[in-house]
C-alpha cells in the first residue's frame, strides 16, 4: 500500500473515532479545544521568541543561560499543549486536512523548528555562559531561523481556519 493510501486510511480511521466525534458534536468541545491550541501557541512563540532575541544580542543585561533556564519550561509546556490539541483539532476534521498543503507546510515548519531547537540544545545548551564573549554564527542562524519557524507555523495553522 502506498504511503498517499496510508495516510487517507489513517486520517479516516482518526476522523471515525470516538473522540474526534465528541470534538464534532459537543457544543464547546472544539471551541475550547482551540483556546487551549492558542494558549500552547503564545506559551511557546513568546518565550521561544524571546530567548532567541536574546541569543541575537538583545537584553545583554541577562545572562543567557538564566534566560534559557527561565523561559523553556514554558515553552515545552506550549508545546505539549499545541501537539494535544492540534491531534483533537485535527481529528474533526482530518480527512480533508490530510491532504491541505498549508497542513502539509505547517507541519514541515513544526518539524524543522523541532530539529532546529533539539539541535540548538544538543549543541549549545553547556556553552550558553561563553555565548556574549564568542557568540557562534552557526547558532546565532540557529535562533534566526527559530524566529521564522514557529511563527510561520502558527501563521499556517490560523489560515488553515479560514479554509
Amino acid at each position: 500500500m502506498e504511503l498517499a493510501s496510508l495516510a487517507a486510511a489513517w486520517a479516516a480511521s482518526l476522523e471515525g473515532s470516538a473522540l474526534a466525534a465528541w470534538v464534532r458534536a459537543s457544543p464547546w468541545a472544539y471551541p475550547f479545544v482551540n483556546l487551549i491550541h492558542l494558549l500552547g501557541l503564545t506559551l511557546l512563540i513568546g518565550p521561544i521568541g524571546l530567548l532567541d532575541l536574546r541569543l541575537l544580542g538583545f537584553g545583554r543585561r541577562f545572562a543567557i543561560d538564566d534566560v534559557s533556564r527561565a523561559l523553556t519550561p514554558y515553552a515545552v509546556t506550549g508545546l505539549l499543549l499545541l501537539i494535544g490539541s492540534g491531534v483533537l483539532l485535527f481529528s474533526a476534521d482530518a480527512s480533508p486536512l490530510h491532504r491541505n498543503p498549508l497542513l502539509q507546510m505547517k507541519l514541515g515548519c513544526i518539524a524543522l523548528g523541532l530539529a532546529n531547537a533539539l539541535a540548538f540544545r544538543r549543541i549549545w545548551a553547556h556553552r550558553l555562559a561563553d555565548w556574549d564573549r564568542h557568540p557562534p554564527l552557526s547558532g546565532r542562524v540557529q535562533a534566526i531561523l527559530s524566529l521564522l519557524l514557529w511563527p510561520i507555523a502558527g501563521t499556517l495553522g490560523r489560515l488553515l481556519a479560514y479554509q
